[in-house]
């Protein structure tokens, strides 16, 4: 398996992935998403994952700010994807960590996820991480709002609340 930076060439690779990995009523959402995120803002990491010259997964990690610290660098992982197919292949997991490791080089504060706790749990994100960083609108599963310290001087400030990207600002993906 190959991991690499996505490109605007990928797009209907990507959109490909959601749509099959994602249920019908979510799948347009969601693949329109991951789409956007490639051109909304230079500093987002978007990878894919190719086996044999095909696009079988995607990640996005997008940047976000704080309404209180200007000195706050922090991103929020969103969408992931795996074609099910390709499931059970750690794909994911791979996808996930490439990313997490060029952010760790970047003089990030945090990385925060909406998600399944028992999957991400794994990369060490954790609800009490997270608990000081205010999502941008209500959550409707409040369990599944996790984070990742990766600078462990931004734990000890203030609560503050997190403003996304545009492509992320949709209250219905809360």
């Amino acid at each position: 398996m190959h991991i690499r930076e996505a490109t605007d060439l990928d797009r209907d690779d990507i959109q490909t992935v959601y749509r099959s990995a994602f249920p019908e009523s979510e799948a347009e959402a969601v693949s329109k998403i991951a789409v956007d995120l490639l051109s909304e803002d230079p500093q987002t990491i978007s990878l894919v994952a190719e086996l044999d010259a095909v696009v079988v997964g995607h990640v996005a990690f997008s940047p976000v700010s704080t309404d209180s610290d200007v000195d706050f660098r922090g991103y929020i992982l969103a969408p992931l994807a795996v074609k099910p197919d390709y499931h059970g292949r750690r794909i994911g997991v791979q996808l996930v960590e490439s990313g997490m490791q060029q952010l760790s080089t970047m003089n990030v504060d945090c990385i925060l996820v909406y998600g399944d706790p028992d999957y991400y749990s794994r990369f060490g994100f954790s609800v009490d991480a997270a608990e000081r960083y205010i999502p941008p609108y209500k959550l409707e599963y409040p369990f599944g709002w996790q984070g990742i310290a990766l600078n462990k001087d931004s734990a000890e400030k203030p609560s503050t609340n997190i403003v996304c990207g545009a492509p992320l600002c949709d209250p219905a993906l809360w």
